[in-house]
């Protein structure tokens, strides 16, 4: 692909040959001749200039002979060109004779099921979804077109899928919240949660990753979220739109976020909790408060991040401040019971 296409692919600025036949797309340090790679700061310029790279993606112009291409954000550009140039593959639309499909069952245009899907009675199944091996799909669900269900996923009854989600393998939505009181006996008895899931467009969640049921209504996953591999996120939540929960992060029930909320990995929120807009909470944090909009939290518990800061700074030094206290109680007790060393 010529370098000017690519430019306006991007719609950016070409500074260089766009006659540049550019081949592939790659990191600035694997990135050879033919290729086109991002600089996402001026610290790897050198590393640059010292590539074979021909062009590469810059917000703006850099000290380089290298052919630049000017983009207000050279790794959103960047991540376009990927699919530009490895384009997800597209199955081959189709029903496999291995296919187990219930009552009432509604299959819309190049769907894909492949062997080992099985599908309960009164589920929806729009356009140009494809769904892996071994995908079990509940009684009366239903998914949104161009939605990717990978192995061995698997949604309980009643579930909704938006479109364009995309869920990976081992994924499990809808199974039931984590619910008990006592019985008069003191054992354990179950609450039966006869809630649901809804799970909007665009969200897309890593493997092994689990959303509860609601004991009653809905647990809510909001538009545009991305959820990364091993999260749990319990009966009854709210998950704002365009929100990011990293890896093991835990939801406890009934916790509502805003939108563009970041958890970072294994975060801890425990339950009735809320999480205003755009508040980040750094890696290992734990909170059992809510925390207002646009704040950054960290810790256990989470305080913001500035006197968390303060805590890490000091607590190596706790051992030795606790040995300067004990010598100086020491030196105390000793003027106070000899006078004359006054």
């Amino acid at each position: 692909m010529k370098l000017e296409k690519i430019a306006e692919l991007v719609g950016g600025k070409l500074e260089g040959d766009g006659s540049l036949e550019i081949s592939g797309i790659r990191g600035i340090e694997q990135a050879e001749a033919g290729h086109i790679t991002f600089l996402s700061k001026k610290t790897f310029l050198e590393i640059l200039n010292r590539s074979q790279v021909s062009a590469v993606l810059v917000k703006e112009v850099v000290d380089t002979s290298v052919s630049q291409v000017i983009v207000a954000s050279p790794e959103l550009a960047f991540a376009r060109l990927i699919r530009e140039f490895h384009p997800e593959p597209q199955p081959k639309p189709g029903v496999h004779d291995r296919v187990v499909v219930g009552k009432n069952v509604k299959l819309g245009a190049q769907v894909t099921l492949s062997a080992g899907v099985c599908i309960g009675d009164d589920v929806e199944i729009a356009d140009h979804v494809h769904l892996y091996p071994g995908v079990v799909v509940g009684d009366r669900c239903r998914i949104g077109s161009h939605t990717v269900l990978h192995p061995n996923v698997t949604l309980y009854r009643d579930t909704e899928l938006g479109s364009r989600v995309i869920l990976h393998a081992g994924v499990v939505i809808g199974a039931d919240g984590f619910g008990y009181t006592l019985d008069e006996k003191g054992a354990h008895y179950k609450i039966n949660q006869i809630g649901r899931v809804v799970i909007e467009d665009h969200v897309e969640i890593g493997a092994n990753s689990c959303v509860d049921r609601a004991a009653m209504g809905t647990t809510l996953i909001k538009q545009g979220t991305k959820i990364d591999n091993l999260v749990q996120v319990a009966h009854n939540c709210t998950v704002g739109e365009h929100s990011i929960l990293v890896a093991q992060v835990g939801l406890a029930g009934s916790c509502t976020l805003g939108h563009h909320v970041v958890l970072a990995g294994q975060v801890g929120v425990a339950d009735h909790v809320t999480l205003g807009d755009q508040v980040t909470l750094t890696a290992q944090s734990g909170t059992f408060r809510s925390i207002e909009s646009n704040k950054v939290y960290g810790g256990h518990p989470a305080v913001p991040l500035g006197e968390w800061k303060k805590y890490v700074t000091i607590l190596p030094k706790l051992p030795e401040l606790a040995r300067k206290i004990r010598e100086l109680e020491t030196r105390l007790n000793e003027i106070e019971n000899n006078p004359s060393s006054r």
